[in-house]
């Protein structure tokens, strides 16, 4: 089963200094800062996953690219965009429309043809149909003796524009004579609806076939979708699950046909959760939130009220900061961190009722980052622990990616298909310190 990372231009500036928190000034993000398989020795993922509506942005949601970027990614295409000769084996990179980007509209606002072009002109191993994404799950569709009206005429036409889609997609790839290999998609509403867009991308000559729409759903709806796909697929059909992750189930969803998925979570957790924020082997930790005084809004606007005194703010931040530094040297203790770190959490978030001391005290007293053999963990050391910026928070969303494909690879699921081969060493990560 391989692992897709949704790329979403997260890098990270190796020149950053942690103790200055200062860039090199001659630091261009281009051409400096560092893919994830740029940082690790080992393989964090077996490839990207990139989507149109991310580089082109749609609507409200707007690009991820700058126009120099989009510019330098049809020029010279995806894999040397990405730099994958630096990656530790070959990446496979899928391409997809985004759909979630446009799931408002009536209709996708791209024709096939721009589709096509797209994955063709970004040289995309992989390339996903275009389709319109249904997020809506009623299974009571399939209950004996349900009429049509159970299920909204817009699902319908939802599922059906996707299969025409569809049909036009691979029909056209084959007239073209394309070079990636397409990808179906398959939307449903039920266990039975989702079968029948399988059955019918079947027919078409499909034996990749994308699932769409069941980030929503639970993991036993999950898994009884897949399992009456599974009555349908043919033994050489291969299915991936978009946007889809838990790790959990990957062993069954895996006997089920699934042959890959992709998935920002691991990524994303790392500054989007509200506790489970470092990854280890056996737990998720809650990172030591340290905001910097002029990244945090509510803390910001209470200096400028006069409420809260800038300079008794910024030395609780930089006694929490200190103390982070000494329990690292070994002459804090976790009690007396975990104080100061509450002292400065009662001062920027003084109305929220949570409470991290006992989550703080599980993060102190097991140290996790002191037994990761990552990269990230080696060279930042107690720096990937800390909530505070972006070169720290997407560090150690780095660090979740690689410790979640190191599961991958414990439950005994094939992720080195793609390559036997190990390639160069990772570029370093450096951490700037005085002294």
């Amino acid at each position: 089963m391989k692992f897709f990372l949704p790329d979403s231009q997260d890098l990270v500036d190796p020149t950053f200094d942690f103790e200055r928190e200062r860039r090199s000034l001659t630091r261009q993000r281009q051409r400096d800062d560092l893919y994830a398989h740029e940082v690790f020795s080992t393989p964090a993922f077996d490839g990207f996953l990139v989507s149109k509506g991310i580089v082109d942005g749609y609507g409200a949601i707007g690009s991820r690219y700058t126009l120099a970027q989009r510019h330098r990614l049809q020029r010279l295409g995806a894999p040397r965009f990405f730099r994958v000769d630096r990656a530790q084996r070959p990446l496979k990179i899928m391409g997809d429309c985004g759909a979630f980007t446009y799931v408002q509209e009536e209709a996708p606002p791209y024709s096939v043809e721009e589709v096509l072009e797209f994955y063709e002109g970004s040289r995309f191993d992989l390339g996903v149909s275009l389709d319109h994404i249904i997020l809506d799950y009623i299974p009571s569709a399939d209950e004996p003796g349900a009429g049509k009206e159970v299920v909204p005429e817009s699902l319908r036409n939802r599922q059906a524009l996707t299969l025409e889609l569809a049909t036009e997609f691979l029909q056209k790839h084959k007239k073209g004579r394309y070079s990636f290999e397409p990808l179906g998609v398959a939307q449903g509403w039920s266990p039975k609806s989702y079968a029948a867009s399988v059955k019918a991308l079947q027919k078409m000559g499909y034996d990749y076939i994308a699932l769409g729409g069941m980030v929503p759903l639970k993991s036993l709806e999950i898994r009884a979708c897949l399992a009456e796909i599974d009555k349908v697929r043919h033994p050489a059909t291969r299915m991936h699950l978009l946007g889809v992750t838990r790790t959990e189930h990957l062993t069954e969803f895996s006997r089920l046909g699934i042959a890959s998925f992709d998935s920002t979570s691991p990524l994303r957790q790392a500054f989007k959760d509200n506790r489970d924020n470092y990854y280890s082997e056996d737990y998720k930790y809650t990172a030591l939130r340290i905001p910097q005084i002029e990244g945090n809004p509510k803390l910001q606007r209470d200096i400028s009220s006069g409420k809260v005194s800038q300079e008794h703010a910024r030395r609780l931040e930089q006694a929490a900061l200190e103390a982070m530094r000494l329990f690292e040297a070994g002459q804090r203790t976790v009690n007396q961190v975990v104080e100061i770190l509450l002292e400065y959490e009662r001062l920027y978030d003084k109305e929220s009722k949570k409470d991290h001391a006992a989550a703080y005290t599980k993060t102190l007293t097991d140290a996790p980052w002191r037994r990761c053999p990552c990269e990230v963990c080696k060279t930042l050391k107690h720096h990937v622990i800390l909530f505070r910026g972006a070169e720290r928070n997407r560090r150690r969303g780095f660090h979740n990616v690689w410790t979640f494909y190191r599961q991958l690879q414990g439950l005994g699921l094939d992720t080195s298909v793609l390559a036997q081969e190990s390639g160069p060493p990772a570029r370093g990560l450096k951490v700037h310190a005085r002294g």
